[in-house]
């Protein structure tokens, strides 16, 4: 099913494409669209992580340079039997997380260090959790694809406005089909990230309130997360909204309601459901955060070295 809904949201991309095209150029202009959306789905299947990644400026981790945060999503991954994903820090002040990857055995997370620094081991624990559910479900494909293209639209969209209505180009709508265009083709975009996205988040708040074992422990970071984005901008996601959809809450200023506008879920109502699973008796299990202060393994992290506790005597988060 997940590669069904897969294949039908790039038919819909390439359907959407082509219209553009053809209100653009005519049907000249709807075959050099499907060319550029057949390169684009090809290229975005084998290279949209890596992009998304880079958009971010997410630097890749390890056992040496992160070791409590590697472990931590180390043991999560067995927890989901999952094979263990590429870690990457965002040095970025705004708490959140996303993960991307065409498949489980090519997936990665990422985490700001906004979100190490606000939230406990075991809030980090329930965040991460919910990003492997994403990769276990196979979401992140869509999810990337979905940033990708939807980004390629926009662009094609404004596009239109440069070269668009020209009679020469066997345009049959003339400058009317240029700007349904411009309009049509972000607002569509947007329409598809939202409908991939909303449902998704609550599978993925289920499945990973059961890899970590404990539903509370992810409620508690939601509620931190969403106030932490309420006060924090993220200039990268703001440059680079066709990805908003795929952070565990949305990074973008003003888009907190759960309507037919919201990337996401509101956040007290998954909060709610979460809550729902716990007094429902699932906990109790899952991943177990070391209690003691571990040994810092190095200092050459992408946080260059700096990040020290400000209160010793309370673990912040998993690097100790």
């Amino acid at each position: 099913m997940n590669y069904f809904r897969t294949a039908m949201l790039l038919a819909a991309m390439t359907a959407l494409f082509m219209g553009i095209g053809y209100m653009i150029g005519g049907q000249s202009g709807m075959m050099i669209a499907l060319m550029i959306a057949a390169a684009m789905n090809v290229f975005s299947y084998w290279n949209s992580d890596k992009m998304v990644l880079k958009m971010h400026h997410a630097q890749e981790v390890d056992e040496r340079t992160a070791p409590e945060l590697f472990r931590m999503i180390r043991q999560l991954s067995a927890n989901a039997d999952l094979p263990m994903p590429k870690v990457y820090l965002i040095n970025n002040p705004q708490p959140n997380a996303f993960a991307t990857g065409r498949n489980p055995q090519n997936a990665a997370v990422a985490a700001t260090t906004g979100l190490l620094d606000m939230l406990t081991m075991e809030e980090v624990a329930g965040v991460m959790a919910h990003e492997l559910a994403h990769v276990k479900n196979h979401d992140t494909l869509i999810m990337t694809i979905t940033a990708t293209l939807a980004g390629a639209i926009s662009m094609l969209g404004n596009f239109a406005f440069f070269f668009g209505g020209n009679r020469d180009n066997n345009n049959p709508f003339g400058f009317v089909g240029v700007l349904v265009a411009m309009i049509v083709a972000p607002m569509a975009a947007m329409l598809v990230q939202m409908a991939i996205s909303r449902t998704r988040e609550y599978a993925a708040d289920r499945m990973g309130a059961e890899i970590c074992g404990q539903p509370l422990w992810l409620a508690s970071a939601l509620s931190k997360i969403a106030g932490g984005v309420e006060r924090i901008h993220n200039p990268d996601a703001e440059h680079n909204q066709a990805t908003a959809h795929m952070f565990i809450i949305n990074p973008l200023s003003g888009e907190r309601m759960d309507n037919l506008f919201s990337t996401h879920p509101n956040t007290a109502n998954r909060i709610a459901e979460l809550q729902k699973l716990a007094n429902a008796g699932l906990g109790g299990g899952g991943y177990a955060p070391r209690q003691e202060a571990p040994q810092r393994a190095s200092h050459d992290g992408p946080w260059g070295g700096a990040r020290q506790p400000s209160k010793p005597q309370r673990p912040k988060g998993p690097w100790g």
